[in-house]
Parts: structure tokens; sequence; C-alpha cells
């Protein structure tokens, strides 16, 4: 059995970002829920509401991130590394459900615009605007390297287009009286959120279902490997990502001839290279075989 783990330089996620995230996201949470019952206005209370479902989300992003650093255990041989992906596949849920209340309450908004005191939301949403704005600059690098953060940076990124949204609508309402404009705008972030949750949905899924990547094609890995002198076939094979960092390959190998352990270590030294200069698979598990009766298909269902 062969078994390889080569790893590349990986960005290193700062879970210190994601809490004082969480600490400005309550405070501008808090804020908007005063501001909405004192002006009367269900756009920022509604917008508050968003702000406290990111809260919800960021908390929940943190733990994944803490628990994803657990050390593998007899109990948990892979740790908790899949967490990030869990709370990846949650947080794209919940975006989704945001964004189907936000479409519920612009739409019935609507049809029943209301007089507010726009001044209040005004300074609110701007507020909101620079909270959420120096979150999403905060976690833009995070983002970029993890699927977890990437998450929770598009809860802000979309809150900081709502508090854009409620501000526009303040100073239509405030200087025209066009108190249907609010509405549109939350028309339009919800149709955005929805887009961008669905990505992050179909994403996470694919990992947690274990799906051979989508850069990958597994014929042509198959082609590759055939190429090393001595190798009959590669079979049984499965490539999946444990986490973002961890591309995984098992598969069994067939051996033209009777090789010696060593011989067979240094054929598997030339797979793994293979595997991993032209695929980026860095975990490597290899089952050697030799005539031994067993289907031959690239994929079999164990």
């Amino acid at each position: 059995m062969g078994n390889n783990h080569s790893h590349s330089h990986k960005h290193e996620v700062q879970g210190k970002n994601l809490l004082f995230s969480i600490f400005l996201n309550i405070v501008i949470t808090i804020a908007q829920v005063i501001g909405g019952i004192l002006s009367g206005s269900l756009a920022l209370i509604s917008d508050a509401l968003h702000n406290f479902s990111d809260v919800l989300s960021l908390v929940f992003s943190y733990i994944a991130h803490k628990l994803s650093k657990k050390k593998a255990s007899v109990n948990q041989t892979f740790g908790y590394k899949r967490a990030e992906l869990i709370a990846a596949f949650v947080n794209a849920m919940t975006l989704i459900i945001v964004a189907l209340f936000l479409i519920y309450g612009a739409t019935e908004r609507f049809f029943n615009p209301h007089k507010i005191a726009s001044e209040l939301v005004i300074w609110l949403s701007l507020l909101g605007i620079i909270v959420n704005g120096l979150s999403v600059l905060i976690l833009k690098s995070d983002a970029d390297k993890n699927l977890n953060m990437k998450s929770a940076y598009l809860h802000l990124f979309t809150d900081m287009l709502a508090s854009v949204a409620v501000l526009i609508g303040g100073l239509l309402m405030k200087y025209f009286q066009w108190y249907w404009v609010d509405s549109v705008m939350t028309l339009i972030i919800a149709i955005y959120l929805i887009v961008v949750g669905v990505d992050l949905l179909i994403k996470s899924t694919q990992m947690l279902m274990l799906f051979t990547p989508s850069h990958i094609e597994i014929k042509e890995i198959v082609r590759e490997v055939h190429k090393i002198p001595g190798i009959g076939k590669l079979h049984h094979i499965h490539v999946w990502y444990l986490n973002e960092e961890e591309l995984h390959l098992e598969a069994h190998l067939d051996c033209l001839e009777d090789i010696k352990m060593s011989e067979f270590n240094e054929m598997l030294h030339k797979v793994e290279y293979v595997l991993l200069d032209k695929f980026q698979i860095n975990h490597v598990n290899i089952q050697p075989e030799y005539n031994k009766e067993d289907p031959m298909d690239f994929i079999v269902q164990d």
C-alpha cells in the first residue's frame, strides 16, 4: 500500500478576522433594530434581521474554522477538516432563504408603501455600509482561498449592498417621496443573493458528496499513469476533496510483473510525482496488485 502526503504552501486563514467581523455586525444589528423601531422603517428592521442572520452564519463559520484546526485522533482519523465545508453549505442555504424572505417583504412593501423617518434611515444605512464594508475588506484575502470564509464574505458583501439599497431608498424617500424604490432595490439584491448562494451551495455539495472535482478528468489521469514503465492498469479509482487544501486519490494499481516491494516503492514515487505535478493531487493511496482476479474498470462500485 502506498500513501503520500504532499503539501504545497497554503494560505493561513485568520480566524480573528471573523471574530472582529462578528463584533461589528452585532453592533450594527442592535443599532438598526433600535433605529427601525424609532423611525418606523420596515426596511431597516428587515436589514437588521438580515444582519442578525449573518451574525449567526459568522459564528458558525468561526466555530467550523476552529474545529478544522483540531488534530486527528483514533476516533476522528480525518480530524474536523470537513467542518468548514458543512459551514459553507449551511451558509449558502441561509443566503437563499434570506433572499426569499427579502423578495416576499419587498413585494409586500411595493404594493403597500408607507411614510417613514428617512433621515434616521439614511444615517443608519451609512453606518451599515461602513461596518460591512470594513468586514468585507478584512475577509477578502481569506475568501479567495477558503470556501467557508467565502460564504461568510458573501453574507457580509450582500449586507453592504443591502445597506446601499436602504441608503438610496432613504435619499429618494427624503427628497422625492418615492417609497417604492426601496422595494425595487431589495428585489435586485435578493436576486443577486440567490445567484451567489446557489453557486456556493453547488460547490459545497459537490465536495461533501465526494464528487470528482470538475477540473479532474479520470481518463486523463489513467493515460498519464499508464505511461510509467511496469504499470499494467490503474483501476478502482476515487478522486475527491477532503477539504479545499487536500485532494485525494485512491486506486488499485495492477503491476505487469511480480516485483519486490522496493521496486514498487520506486514505481509509486513516479506515480505520486505525476499526480501532483499534473493534477495537484497531494494525497495518494495506492493498492498494488499482480494477476489478481478483480474488475479492471476505472470506476468500480464498491
